[in-house]
């Protein structure tokens, strides 16, 4: 190209790092907010593994166990009340949601890579959000006792 043409042509946008302040303004596509929480849920989950295998030692091993199971929903343990603890599991509840449902559009993306387009990224990524978010409210509902 010769250096007219060069000096006319429209000058291409530079996409650059997001920083800090922008980071607090940029809007996430659903795609890529879903897969965010795929990776934040599995983390939770990951962490969140001691938890895990104390609530399952203690609801299988005896009755004693699970009464003191139960006891940590009701009144509480370690200084905190059963509402905290409630919380937590309803967080792992969401984080064993979203994990298992957007892995299995994540595995089938993986599979039919040639119907996968951006908008069906948005579709999807909208009905994984919308399916987590409903089955989580309905289990802590029921969590929660109020059915």
């Amino acid at each position: 190209m010769s250096d007219s043409a060069a000096s006319t042509a429209k000058k291409r946008p530079e996409f650059r790092n997001i920083d800090f302040p922008s980071l607090v303004s940029y809007r996430w596509p659903l795609a890529s907010l879903a897969s965010g929480m795929h990776r934040v849920s599995g983390a939770i989950m990951f962490f969140l593994m001691p938890f895990i295998i104390w609530m399952f030692d203690n609801s299988i091993s005896s009755e004693i166990s699970f009464l003191k199971f139960k006891a940590a929903f009701n009144v509480g343990m370690l200084g905190l009340p059963g509402f905290i603890w409630k919380l937590v599991v309803l967080g792992l509840i969401w984080a064993s949601l979203h994990h298992f449902i957007a892995g299995l559009r994540h595995l089938w993306m993986d599979t039919h890579h040639e119907h996968v387009s951006k908008d069906f990224g948005r579709q999807t990524a909208a009905v994984v959000l919308i399916l987590t978010l409903s089955l989580t409210l309905v289990l802590g509902a029921k969590l929660f006792g109020l059915y």
